[in-house]
């Protein structure tokens, strides 16, 4: 499961890597991003409350996984990450998966310095000022206040972040604006949902936590936090080498992170 803006065309490399494992890999692009329609203004990102994905990912996971002989694996990025783990908290996943893989998961978000109370009020403060569904910043993957190339903030692999734009430039329909305000309030109730007193301790399935400290995109502190509360993970902590795409990284990283998915999964999920 891909992550905001995202599409799954951009993974099929990695799909590719994995069906070599011996894997059989099925992708899904969310409710109003990627060919899934749109539900905001101008193209924005946009959803009431990120529980109705929640609910979309468990009744395919249902559907699925009544289609497919096991073991089951969900894998997440960021959004995705932050959404599969969501799910895993709230119980809703049937059958239980045989494990979780989390790929720089957005468990909280820039400045991290910020108390989550004080995000959560200001983006229900601006909610209240206009429509939810219009965009909550500019035409960066990120508010135009953080001055940023994309890219720079993506991966270091310049060839790789070409594949995506090429994908777009064949399928227009691909192409997302910024998220909605909308998004950014569900964003910020669904990482206090997380948040909560024991939720992370009660996820009874093994994860492995994929993410670099150089992220510039979600926050490394609160995926450090999840991983100590989580209690079956083991977990790959890149550096400064990584960008927030792992998975679409140099050859050096990225094969270093699938190749310690691949043990996890040999290892905790056998055939």
């Amino acid at each position: 499961m891909a992550g905001r803006g995202d599409a799954y065309e951009k993974y099929l490399e990695a799909f590719e890597h994995w069906r070599g494992q011996g894997w059989r890999v099925t992708a899904c692009d969310w409710r109003g991003q990627g060919g899934s329609g749109r539900l905001g203004l101008n193209n924005a990102g946009h959803i009431d409350d990120f529980s109705v994905w929640v609910g979309d990912l468990a009744q395919f996971w249902r559907g699925w996984a009544a289609e497919h002989v096991g073991p089951h694996v969900l894998v997440g990025h960021s959004m995705g990450g932050h959404l599969t783990l969501r799910a895993a908290v709230d119980q809703v996943l049937e059958p239980k998966p045989d494990a979780l893989v989390l790929s720089a998961p957005m468990l909280d978000v820039f400045p991290e310095y910020l108390p989550l109370f004080m995000k959560r009020w200001f983006a229900r403060a601006m909610m209240k000022l206009g429509d939810p569904g219009r965009p909550a910043w500019g035409a960066k993957e990120k508010p135009v206040s953080l001055v940023k190339l994309r890219r720079d903030l993506l991966t270091h692999d310049e060839r790789r972040y070409e594949d995506e734009q090429w994908w777009r430039a064949q399928r227009p329909e691909l192409v997302l604006g910024p998220g909605s305000w909308g998004w950014v309030n569900g964003a910020m109730d669904s990482i206090a949902r997380i948040n909560q007193r024991g939720a992370i301790e009660a996820v009874d399935l093994p994860v492995f936590m994929l993410a670099t400290s150089a992220d510039k995109l979600v926050s490394p502190a609160a995926i450090a936090l999840a991983t100590r509360r989580l209690p079956d993970v083991e977990a790959l902590v890149l550096g400064e080498e990584a960008r927030h795409e792992i998975l679409r990284e140099v050859d050096l990283v990225r094969d270093k992170a699938l190749e310690a998915i691949d043990d996890f999964l040999k290892r905790r999920v056998p055939a």
